[in-house]
């Protein structure tokens, strides 16, 4: 995932969001996980990467697990809305909305604007003496984030 970009969609404007900093807002939860709770909200936009591991295939229409389901992990980050009109009519754009309990988390989060997101795999180095080793390693993912070239 590429080219990472502040979104501001109308609904921000409305009294169900207050602006708490650039681009990021705080609401009710959406999922009533919390009754009365209050979340912090950020939408962004991207581009998918159909060339790079876990992005085949991948559209606006048809964001990819990986590693898009990494960077919510690695930031504590849930979906609050996939903008569906947004997502239908972009070739190449897509568009979310991610949430979090926690300001910093989302704070974090926007750190990776005008980055790249990848994930690339590598296999678990075993040592040969060690009692768990295993002839089959087993692959694993890694979260790379870059500046946009």
């Amino acid at each position: 995932m590429k080219n990472f970009k502040n979104y501001t969609p109308e609904k921000y404007s409305t009294s169900d969001y207050k602006k708490i900093e650039d681009g990021i807002y705080q609401t009710k939860d959406p999922y009533f996980i919390e009754k009365n709770r209050d979340i912090f909200v950020t939408s962004l936009s991207f581009e998918q990467e159909p060339e790079c591991c876990g992005e085949e295939g991948g559209c606006p229409q048809n964001i990819t697990q990986i590693p898009f389901e990494m960077l919510l992990d690695e930031f504590s980050l849930f979906v609050t809305d996939f903008y569906d009109e947004e997502n239908k009519t972009s070739e190449s754009i897509c568009y979310q909305e991610f949430g979090a309990y926690h300001l910093e988390d989302i704070q974090k989060l926007r750190e990776i604007i005008g980055k790249r997101v990848y994930a690339i795999p590598y296999k678990e180095e075993y040592d040969e003496e060690d009692e768990e080793y295993e002839e089959d390693e087993e692959e694993y993912l890694e979260l790379v984030m870059e500046k946009s070239m």
